[in-house]
């Protein structure tokens, strides 16, 4: 084979395999292996200005062995010698002086990259949006945001009250942060955490024959007598459907568990809300609660959230005052 032939071969085959590539590059692969972290670049930084090894150990927080053991990995990791260590202290060597150049211009990077990440975080915390179906937003929120408040006094908190369905809406669009909703199930594309237990329970005004009677309803009195309900949609109205078979029969629909009260309360029929709700009412005797038989009304409160989007900043903070 002649020069020219093998010259040929060669090219063909391509660079030889090995520390470097045929251009004289590193090889490719994570800049994580190739490059070192902040820590042991911010410690070469303190040496090149401190000119001592433990000087510098010691204001960025370690031990000299330590310090000690991060520059020789370092060394070790871009193959060259950084530090020349004697009894008078420690000198950069050309190629340290070099990469402290370097390092200075990636912490300085960094830096800005943290201030960066900080202002998303004000601003992030400068505001919460909060979803929540009635009762809870009614007789629960409120004790829960002045906590808050408490913790984050310049956190603005606005709160979207409505039902089980319109709270998922707000958070599958973005328009909320958190939400809390009390239907029997999570709605779809939302995870959730038990915050509260809660009871529906049936209750009339004093005046009604309901109020006087010893026996309990039931399932079949009260799906066949017309009731004061909240709209479908709602999580009260979700767990009475679900109990009674779907077989509720509204004399009047409202979309406000306070509306309903005061219908009930005015003695325009019998109605089913949270025990949240007419706890007052019935310890003065305004409302009166009337027991059922065989039907199953407890249900559990849940603060709800996007799939995978854990909350986080003042979201997360209101989840576990809600919890305590």
């Amino acid at each position: 084979m002649t020069e020219g032939q093998a010259g040929a071969a060669g090219a063909e085959r391509g660079p030889a395999t090995g520390g470097t590539t045929g251009t004289g590059r590193p090889p490719t692969g994570s800049l994580a292996h190739r490059v070192p972290d902040l820590g042991a670049l911010e410690l070469l930084l303190a040496v090149a200005r401190l000119g001592s090894l433990g000087a510098a150990a010691r204001e960025v927080g370690i031990t000299q062995p330590a310090a000690s053991s991060r520059v020789r990995s370092m060394e070790r990791q871009l193959g060259v010698a950084l530090v020349d260590r004697s009894p008078r202290g420690s000198r950069l060597t050309d190629a340290g002086a070099l990469v402290t150049d370097w390092a200075r211009r990636v912490v300085e990077a960094a830096e800005a990259f943290d201030v960066g990440a900080q202002a998303l975080r004000d601003r992030r915390d400068s505001r919460l949006r909060v979803a929540a179906s009635m009762t809870i937003a009614e007789y629960l929120l409120p004790g829960w945001l002045l906590a808050l408040r408490a913790q984050r006094p310049d956190t603005a908190v606005s709160l979207l009250a409505g039902n089980s369905t319109a709270v998922a809406e707000r958070l599958l669009t973005g328009e909320a942060d958190l939400g809390f909703v009390e239907g029997l199930t999570v709605p779809a594309g939302l995870d959730s955490a038990v915050v509260a237990h809660d009871r529906l329970i049936v209750v009339t005004a004093p005046g009604h024959p309901w109020a006087r009677r010893r026996a309990p309803l039931s399932a079949s009195e009260l799906s066949t007598t017309p009731l004061i309900l909240r709209e479908k949609g709602s999580g009260t109205r979700q767990v009475l459907d679900a109990a009674l078979g779907g077989l509720a029969r509204p004399l009047i629909e409202l979309s406000s568990t306070t509306a309903v009260k005061a219908a009930a309360v005015g003695g325009a029929g019998p109605s089913v809300l949270s025990e949240l709700v007419v706890r007052e009412e019935l310890a003065v005797r305004r409302l009166v609660a009337v027991p059922v038989a065989d039907v199953s009304l407890s249900r559990d409160l849940r603060a709800v959230w996007p799939t995978g989007h854990r909350p986080t900043g003042p979201a997360r903070d209101l989840l576990t005052l809600t919890r305590t």
